[in-house]
């Protein structure tokens, strides 16, 4: 299935990168090797994850406190956030 990200998402995603780096060289590799994990679970079983909001899925990222908020459209996954999960809370929301 085709993944695409919203700017916001993608802009959340770099800063994440950037901040996990800043503490610790290769660590924001690190977490973007843990992020593709995810995606590619995502692309492979796009409706195994939790539903919390309506058409709303959300897969863990491991070893970092982020999920991966999604939405399935016909043909493609649509990342709406990537969002802290000890952060503001349904922030997303009006994302969805």
């Amino acid at each position: 299935m085709k993944i695409e990200f919203l700017e916001s998402a993608q802009t959340e995603l770099d800063q994440a990168f950037e901040w996990y780096e800043a503490q610790q060289k290769d660590l924001g590799v690190q977490f973007l090797n843990e992020f593709d994990a995810a995606i590619r679970r995502i692309a492979t079983y796009p409706e195994s994850y939790i539903l919390i909001e309506k058409n709303v899925r959300r897969c863990l990222v491991k070893r970092f406190p982020y999920g991966i908020l999604y939405g399935i459209d016909a043909d493609k996954i649509i990342v709406i956030a990537v969002a802290h999960l000890h952060r503001k809370p349904d922030y997303w929301i009006d994302r969805a």
